[in-house]
């Protein structure tokens, strides 16, 4: 009785769910986490649970991205009962124009662009996002402009944050023999992580 061998395309994508779905639950828990925490403003928080979506995004590409990004966003208002309020189209608003400007920048100048730069632009997408929409749902008046400077200061600076503790969780992942092998599936297309580039 001999053993059949292994196929290298199915063992990639088995990690690839297998790494997907360990990335999601860390961040519905990350996101579930900062929603509980006090803050002046409602919606404004650190966005740590970006941090997975933008592994997700080196690792696996786009629609990996899009992937944590959504389900991040619709578990985590499941889970606290918050799922069509005000505060989830708020927070959806922010991760489409994030998740967006991520995967084009990342498209356009992945390789010139570290994983902060890539952040801070999704953090400023973030907060274009939700401004549109508290504009249009919390706050129906111009005057909501006022505060989108230092709402955006704060969301970019924490967008500078979250991206380098996602440069160094990709670091250490690009080291598991997961991510070592570049030679079948998705990580054919992997790139090397520069963690060195500039914003």
């Amino acid at each position: 009785m001999t053993c059949s061998a292994v196929d290298p395309v199915a063992l990639t994508r088995a990690r690839r769910q297998v790494f997907l779905a360990l990335f999601i639950a860390i961040a519905v828990t990350l996101h579930i986490l900062e929603t509980l925490l006090p803050t002046p403003v409602p919606w404004l928080r650190l966005g740590l649970a970006n941090i997975m979506t933008l592994a997700a995004l080196y690792l696996y590409g786009g629609r990996a991205a899009w992937t944590v990004s959504l389900a991040r966003v619709g578990v985590g208002a499941l889970l606290l009962g918050r799922l069509f309020s005000p505060g989830f189209w708020l927070a959806t608003a922010g991760a489409l124009l994030a998740t967006s400007a991520m995967i084009i920048m990342y498209r356009v100048a992945g390789r010139r662009l570290s994983p902060i730069g890539i952040s801070a632009i999704g953090a400023a997408g973030h907060a274009l996002g939700q401004i549109l929409a508290a504009r249009l749902l919390v706050m129906q008046h111009a005057a909501i402009w006022q505060i989108f400077p230092l709402f955006l200061f704060f969301t970019v600076f924490s967008g500078i944050l979250t991206g380098w503790l996602a440069a160094g969780l990709l670091e250490q992942l690009r080291q598991h023999p997961a991510f070592q092998s570049a030679a079948t599936g998705q990580g054919a297309r992997m790139r090397p992580l520069q963690l060195k580039d500039p914003l």
